[in-house]
């Protein structure tokens, strides 16, 4: 069961190179999984912005944001459906992007 939302956030982002979706996860890596996302709360959920909008100045990705999580099983979930969406990949066609199996 899900637990409320709480102030949870990972931070998402578009690799430049491709515009594939990508999550903030651990030693400020970007990957295209949002299970493997970094989970913040508070003051370090802004900190990880920051973090990312420097990594966006270096040009790896662009539009840094923070994004509003769930834990399902102890992986992040995004809440609001646009998101979830964009951490699954095309919803008219389930062979492609992430719900596939397949790295963007």
């Amino acid at each position: 069961m899900a637990r409320p939302a709480d102030g949870l956030k990972v931070v998402s982002a578009n690799r430049l190179d491709s515009g594939a979706v990508v999550w903030l996860a651990a030693d400020d890596q970007w990957q295209h999984h949002i299970a493997v996302a970094s989970v913040f709360e508070g003051a370090t959920a802004e900190a990880a912005l920051e973090r990312a909008k420097a990594s966006a100045a270096t040009g790896v990705v662009v539009d840094p944001s923070l994004i509003d999580v769930t834990l399902e099983n102890g992986a992040p979930r995004a809440v609001r459906p646009r998101e979830r969406i964009r951490s699954l990949g095309p919803s008219v066609r389930a062979d492609l992007g992430v719900q596939a199996g397949r790295r963007q």
